[in-house]
């Protein structure tokens, strides 16, 4: 879905768990160069190309990935975008993020009690050999080389538009909220969430540290937001501000 001039919101849809899943990266662009922010689950190098495609955005102009956090959901098909381009884009994310995007320690949920609930979890008619190979990756996610880190008000002069980078702790240590200035976007990742239509805040189900979630909420009332583009949920354009402020002070 085209947002504003060079800011568009994909739609990548995947196989999980016998069910389907739809995402929401975000694809920055300008005549020169392309930035991806977010890269799905393992397995969906096809799907993002394609969504390149539906965008008008050539795939070699992938010059740089933003990764707004560790989750599988957002770093799975890192390794095989970098392979598929001769000339690798950069890739940047939080220092909190980098060793666990890089294989250098565990993803922070990929404990043993939660790898054996996602077991548990998976239907009955499931192959083993799909079984199988979805436990693997689970137990040896992808991982993929970070190029630079980003710190809590950094500015980015990427794809012809500034990105503030907002640090947003609490889904993860590192998480990271993205604010495109000339659109007045907020590439909220999973700190925010669409639900029938409404805003809501992160996930319980998935978020470590729901306090700390919570209040960083606070912070994105620094920006002026027209539109909300979360990872789950995709796009919302009520009155963002005030939405956001009430779920800052735990208003679900």
């Amino acid at each position: 879905m085209h947002i504003a001039k060079g800011i568009d919101m994909l739609e990548i849809t995947a196989q999980v768990m016998g069910g389907s899943d739809t995402l929401y990266p975000v694809l920055l662009h300008d005549e020169n160069t392309a930035v991806l922010i977010d890269t799905g689950y393992p397995g969906l190098l096809e799907n993002f190309q394609k969504a390149f495609h539906k965008a008008g955005v050539p795939w070699s102009k992938l010059g740089t990935i933003l990764i707004t956090h560790q989750d599988l959901d957002h770093i799975g098909s890192l390794p095989a975008i970098l392979t598929s381009l001769g000339d690798a884009p950069t890739v940047l994310a939080h220092a909190l993020e980098k060793p666990h995007i890089e294989g250098e320690k565990m993803l922070l949920k990929h404990t043993p009690e939660a790898l054996a609930a996602a077991e548990a979890m998976l239907p009955p008619h499931v192959p083993a050999e799909w079984r199988q190979a979805f436990l693997s990756v689970l137990k040896n996610p992808p991982k993929g080389k970070v190029d630079g880190t980003l710190t809590d008000g950094e500015q980015l002069l990427l794809a012809g538009g500034i990105i503030t980078v907002i640090h947003t702790p609490g889904h993860s240590p590192g998480h990271l909220c993205l604010y495109h200035q000339a659109s007045r976007t907020l590439i909220a990742g999973d700190a925010l969430i669409v639900r029938e239509g409404e805003l809501h805040g992160p996930d319980s189900s998935s978020t470590p540290d729901m306090a700390t979630a919570v209040a960083s909420l606070s912070k994105l009332a620094d920006y002026p937001i027209d539109t909300v583009i979360c990872y789950h949920g995709g796009i919302y354009r009520g009155d963002a501000n005030r939405r956001i402020a009430e779920l800052s002070e735990g208003q679900q």
